[in-house]
């Protein structure tokens, strides 16, 4: 692949990684607790769907980066590990943009 797809693809991951750690930090910050104390579980309903669509969206473009760069199962996994994790993705994000 040329060097333009790569940077596309990387620039596309990194849109799509904040994307999903803002959806599962809205998820935990805002939805959760309007559902449990004040039982408005809409908001759950939407930002869970929001999220569930950009988790897949994070792996899918995860993987694509890795085959593209090249990228060893190492990094493969901690870029996985990191979607868990509420500010994980930004951790990631800054790891590897400073290679």
């Amino acid at each position: 692949m040329t060097d333009r797809t790569s940077s596309f693809a990387l620039r596309a991951f990194i849109y799509i990684s904040r994307a999903e750690a803002i959806s599962y930090l809205l998820l935990l910050g805002i939805a959760m607790p309007l559902k449990y104390a004040m039982d408005m579980p809409l908001m759950v309903k939407y930002t869970g769907w929001a999220h569930g669509v950009l988790f897949v969206a994070y792996v899918v473009q995860l993987l694509y980066v890795a085959y593209l760069l090249k990228w060893d199962v190492l990094r493969i996994i901690l870029g996985f590990i990191a979607s868990l994790l509420p500010f994980g993705p930004f951790v990631f994000e800054r790891w590897i943009t400073k290679d």
